[in-house]
């Protein structure tokens, strides 16, 4: 069965997005984003190095990939929207996730400067996957205002500890109709498991990965656990009950005398 996810014109066949931050090395990443089977890659801009062939990590991305380049560092809607067309005039395409954080504590979303880089950046021909605090209201305006898909928060960036929002978010499925792929704050696979099964369309996973002991092994997992949560989704897991129901009639049971 076919089973692709459209964004901003483009079907992709893999649900897991994965990010390019805190690996022990940049050399492990092309093994990461091979076994992920990952077809989009988001990287800081700040990290991109055009000077050095090593610390560039573009290099290490394979050019299958579609990039999603970060605005990682934006403080307001003015600096976001000034790092999004740094990054396109530098080759990396329309694509772009905003984030605007400046809470340096629990580096929280701004929503309401998320909400105007996104509409400026729209209507200059980005593809704008914002990264939001899970609120239904503030989701309907990234969506009017064009987002190609939102991204809430599962727990704070680099946690690993999960779907803490998982009622917000679920409310986001149910409500908002472009897709919604959780970011931020998975740190098992199956988490990521849990959000597939709820209805979201993807997943973003960078910490859990690259700060596992043997992160190309985890990036598999991962993989595995995005298609199992996408395949119950779609077959519909059965309702859940308060009191036993056996699987086999209560009736028919052989009577002693049979039995012997």
């Amino acid at each position: 069965m076919e089973d692709s996810l459209l964004i901003g014109g483009r079907a992709l066949n893999n649900r897991l997005f994965i990010g390019t931050g805190k690996f022990p090395n940049k050399t492990i990443i092309p093994e990461v984003i091979k076994e992920s089977q990952s077809q989009v890659v988001t990287m800081a801009l700040r990290r991109v190095d055009f000077d050095s062939e090593q610390e560039n990590v573009l290099n290490y991305i394979p050019k299958s990939c579609i990039l999603l380049p970060n605005t990682s560092g934006a403080r307001n809607a003015d600096e976001a929207v000034r790092i999004a067309r740094i990054a396109r005039a530098a080759g990396c395409g329309n694509w772009i996730k905003i984030e605007v954080i400046s809470d340096n504590k629990y580096l929280l979303p701004d929503n309401y400067e998320t909400i105007k880089a996104t509409e400026i950046l729209v209507k200059e021909g980005f593809v704008v996957l914002p990264y939001m605090s899970p609120d239904l209201m503030v989701a309907k305006k990234l969506q009017d205002v064009g987002a190609a898909a939102v991204m809430p928060l599962g727990a704070p960036i680099g946690t690993n500890r999960g779907l803490k929002t998982k009622e917000l978010i679920r409310i986001l499925i149910e409500e908002i109709e472009v897709p919604i792929v959780v970011d931020a704050g998975i740190g098992k696979p199956s988490e990521a498991a849990e959000a597939m099964e709820m209805g979201a369309a993807a997943v973003l996973v960078n910490t859990a990965i690259a700060t596992a002991g043997d992160p190309v092994l985890m990036a598999g997992a991962f993989n595995l656990a995005v298609q199992a949560g996408r395949k119950a989704y779609l077959a519909k897991t059965g309702r859940t009950k308060y009191y036993a129901e056996a699987s086999s009639p209560l009736t028919g049971f052989l009577t002693y005398e049979e039995a012997i």
